[in-house]
């Protein structure tokens, strides 16, 4: 059985729990460890199963718990040589791995596969995870769509995709113009619409459910964010994602795995 679930998910914060019954991995600890024991908590995830966490950049929102939570726990971390390097010295854990975009990193029962994207940071990159046949793609802070995505996209049967901020919302906000520039930029964030023609483009795939992620909560709002998605809600699950609180947790028995593989 595999437990998937956002424990966070915004700019104020991310974190994406991937787990079997006896071990997990993290992507991204942009909480602190008490709002991560918290929430896990919340869904009677258990922290001892937790062997890794993968960073995806240096942004604040991504890194800011990594170091309590590896030293506190013993938890290895994974993440590039330069995102290492660019992240804040009070982010650094006692012991940290690194690899290089496109490496594919073993971990238990793992395989976490590491791509380069498009985004403002020093060396932005997103994540597949298989465990036991299932396949899990975290894909958030994302400025442009490029062959990499889709691709992986493609594989996977769960997602965290982002779906960060409404075009209208996003120009007609509090926003200055120079952060609306970016996060519209290629080095910025997808949009709903983006998402939604990301998705409607894939051909062969075996998604199923797609976590909205990563929804902005300035610039968007999170019943606009499904209803952008709604037409393709008889083909996928589309679930939200939420700042403050743990997504609904998803769970994938042995007969739904059949199916998968």
């Amino acid at each position: 059985m595999i437990k998937v679930c956002a424990i966070a998910s915004g700019s104020n914060g991310n974190c994406y729990y991937i787990g079997t019954e006896k071990e997990a991995i993290l992507v991204d600890a942009g909480i602190s460890r008490r709002q991560i024991m918290k929430r896990m908590k919340e869904l009677r995830l258990d922290i001892s199963r937790v062997k890794s966490v993968f960073i995806s950049h240096e942004h604040s929102d991504h890194i800011r718990g990594l170091r309590v939570l590896c030293d506190t726990h013993g938890i290895d971390a994974y993440l590039t040589r330069d995102t290492l390097h660019r992240a804040h010295r009070n982010y650094h854990p006692k012991t940290a791995h690194v690899f290089d975009a496109g490496d594919i990193i073993k971990v238990g029962g793992f395989k976490v596969h590491t791509f380069a994207k498009q985004h403002d940071a020093i060396d932005p990159v997103s994540f597949r995870v298989e465990v036991d046949g299932l396949s899990v793609g975290v894909m958030t802070d994302i400025g442009a769509v490029c062959n990499n995505l889709k691709l992986h996209l493609e594989q996977c049967h769960i997602a965290f995709l982002e779906s960060n901020y409404d075009e209208h919302l996003l120009e007609e906000g509090p926003y200055p113009y120079h952060l609306k520039q970016r996060v519209k930029s290629d080095k910025g964030h997808l949009s709903n619409r983006q998402a939604v023609e990301l998705v409607e483009q894939l051909e062969k795939t075996e998604l199923n459910t797609i976590f909205l992620s990563h929804i902005s909560a300035d610039n968007n709002r999170v019943e606009i964010a499904l209803k952008a998605f709604e037409h393709l809600s008889k083909k996928y699950r589309i679930l939200p994602t939420n700042r403050y609180a743990p997504s609904e947790l998803v769970t994938v028995g042995e007969e739904q795995l059949a199916l998968f593989g």
